[in-house]
């Protein structure tokens, strides 16, 4: 994939005597008529779930690089919008990001990691736009329902309360919040919120409808002033570069709020080029939004490797700047939101597109994609088959464009080519030495969680897949447990994917085999409370569900069993053991082959049980149900 950017006046081609061998097409850039919509910018998703999960627990200065990658003006992909997870507690495609409210009288505003996250952005560039869109919700909201519309206002109050938490504690203003990923909105909690915002002297803060589908969002707006008039901006998904005419007949601001989700090789590369330039040609988008920003989670989990960058081993501090950093920064460095497209925008001939944005004061971008239909399949919408060939492309600039020695250059273009044609002088690729190399997760690894005050809420490299597993300090123990590992959920989320009924989280190495893990663990639930322990755990994400695995369970009510599989339909044993609640016990898992044991409090409980799938999978931890449960001395040793 070729890629070039450099001043418009020095980028000229020379029509050479090839060009009569190739076809040539003309196209005029001109602001004489005036210019079409405003540029809003280019940005990526975090969350939606826990996507960016390992990236805090990378050491400097890896982690700063990488940020300085994603973030830093004219250095790499230069984002110009970064949109976060309001966590909710649920799954949400990779795992869950916790709420700032777990409980109906609990604030922390100091959970998970997107406001940190925030934080970096805007410490690289502090004019980047920030966005905040809910995918599951904590259970309170739902009054027993799956639903979050059940109160209005309350759910509107718990959105205002992030909003508002964001400023007071990080000091970030947040520019525009969405209603319910994916799923469905509610006519009249858009305008609750609408109200509530503006009783809290947050009119700044602009509302996005409805992050699913053009449609039924652009009709209801026709048919509803009201609504019409406090939405500001319709963010649909995956369109595919299309829109509908509802959504032009609105006159709103139109965005594709997130795209792209393609692992990130040459063909997410291609993809992602291809849609930058024809989402606003085909259907006047004047931002598109990534998902995700950095592959920042266990490559195995859904969709691996499906960030604009690839950041997955905090232990070893590998990482890979991948070909869309670039792409974007084909855009991103050479435009900023508040420029126009040029209303003469458009395909070329044989195929492939330019944009010409400009900032009114004279500069001029121009961006020319030729990426093939092989190398630019999107992972979502089906792409229809269309044919790009060598072709020769000459732009005439007129208007205020138009230059004294006339304003007429050509390319000459091959398939898979993006050219940045700018009359700006301020892009380079940014680079730092090599990161180190890439290696396995540690064949031996512990935790004690012994941390006074943990920067972040979460354990490094446990990911969490259903429930919410933090750092906690247990002030009814003096001794050696008084820093835990703690579940805190005690209600199922409203659930935006297939959550499991038990919490989970997975952490280590996906190939691991023969592996013993070891934890110290304590049931809060008495009679019904009930913890595990696990290995070769073969499924995460929204598949969480249906993992299987090998599952050593302790129960409240004095049993145990093992089962080869979370939700406990495959039973291997179960029996007698002295188990109760509120008393900590040493929980041991070996697996070898396919033979399985083990033990409690150091003796043996079971043994020799077979176990011929799955052959591996993650280490894990967890409890029955959502229930609070703590996790001590996690300590686990693997040979492949």
């Amino acid at each position: 994939m070729t890629a070039a950017a450099g001043l418009a006046g020095q980028a000229a081609v020379p029509l050479l005597l090839c060009a009569l061998l190739a076809p040539s097409g003309a196209y005029v850039l001109d602001d004489s008529d005036g210019l079409g919509r405003e540029f809003d910018g280019i940005g990526a998703v975090s969350g939606g779930g826990a996507t960016s999960r390992l990236l805090v627990n990378y050491p400097e200065p890896y982690r700063s690089e990488i940020l300085d990658y994603l973030f830093k003006p004219n250095f790499g992909a230069s984002l110009h919008i970064l949109k976060v997870e309001i966590g909710g507690d649920g799954q949400t495609t990779d795992g869950t990001e916790p709420s700032h409210m777990h409980y109906a009288l609990d604030e922390n505003y100091f959970r998970g990691y997107e406001w940190w996250l925030m934080k970096e952005a805007k410490k690289r560039n502090p004019n980047i736009t920030l966005i905040g869109l809910p995918w599951s919700f904590p259970g309170w909201l739902g009054k027993g329902f799956n639903w979050p519309y059940v109160n209005l206002q309350l759910t509107a109050y718990y959105i205002v309360t992030w909003i508002v938490g964001s400023k007071h504690y990080h000091d970030l203003d947040i520019d525009y919040i969405g209603i319910w990923n994916e799923r469905a909105f509610d006519i009249n909690y858009i305008k609750v919120l609408r109200r509530m915002l503006n009783h809290q002297g947050l009119q700044h803060v602009k509302i996005i409808a409805s992050d699913n589908l053009w449609e039924p969002i652009s009709a209801s707006m026709l048919l509803d002033p009201e609504l019409l008039k406090v939405i500001d901006v319709i963010g649909a998904h995956y369109p595919g570069t299309l829109t509908v005419k509802d959504a032009r007949l609105t006159k709103k601001k139109l965005w594709s709020s997130e795209d792209f989700s393609t692992v990130n090789g040459d063909v997410g590369a291609g993809c992602w080029g291809r849609i930058l330039n024809q989402n606003y040609i085909n259907g006047y988008m004047t931002s598109t939004i990534a998902w995700n920003l950095v592959a920042s989670y266990y490559q195995q989990l859904p969709y691996g490797r499906c960030g604009l960058m690839t950041a997955q081993e905090p232990w070893s501090g590998h990482y890979v700047v991948e070909a869309p950093i670039w792409v974007s920064a084909h855009t991103t460095q050479f435009t900023q939101p508040g420029w126009y497209y040029l209303k003469t925008v458009g395909h070329l001939e044989r195929g492939g597109s330019y944009v010409a944005l400009t900032d009114g004061l004279g500069n001029l971008t121009i961006i020319v994609e030729t990426m093939s239909h092989k190398h630019s399949k999107c992972i979502r919408p089906l792409l229809p088959y269309f044919n790009v060939s060598h072709q020769f492309a000459t732009f005439d600039l007129k208007g205020s464009f138009l230059l004294d020695s006339g304003g007429s250059f050509t390319l000459e273009l091959q398939e898979d080519e993006l050219f940045t044609l700018t009359t700006l002088t301020s892009g380079r690729k940014g680079s730092f030495p090599s990161p180190p190399k890439s290696q396995r997760f540690p064949s031996v690894y512990e935790d004690n969680f012994n941390i006074d005050y943990p920067f972040f809420s979460e354990a490094p490299n446990f990911a969490d897949q259903t429930g919410v597993f933090e750092y906690y300090v247990n002030m009814e123990d003096p001794g050696d447990h008084r820093f835990t590992l703690r579940q805190v959920l005690n209600q199922r989320p409203i659930t935006w994917a297939a959550d499991a009924f038990n919490t989970i989280s997975v952490i280590g190495d996906y190939t691991w085999s023969n592996l013993t893990i070891k934890c110290d663990v304590y049931i809060e639930t008495p009679e019904k409370g009930g913890v595990f322990i696990a290995g070769r755990v073969n499924k995460g994400g929204i598949l969480i569900r249906s993992a299987r695995g090998i599952f050593f369970w302790i129960f409240a009510n004095g049993t145990y069993r093992v089962t080869g599989d979370l939700a406990g339909w495959i039973i291997y044993s179960l029996g007698h053991a002295d188990v109760t609640a509120k008393k900590w016990y040493t929980l041991t898992l070996t697996l070898n082959g396919r033979s399985s044991s083990g033990k409690l409090n150091g003796k043996t409980l079971w043994k020799n049980i077979s176990v011929n799938f799955p052959g591996n999978g993650w280490a894990a931890i967890g409890t029955h149900s959502f229930e609070f449960a703590q996790f001590d001395n996690f300590h686990v040793e693997a040979s492949h």
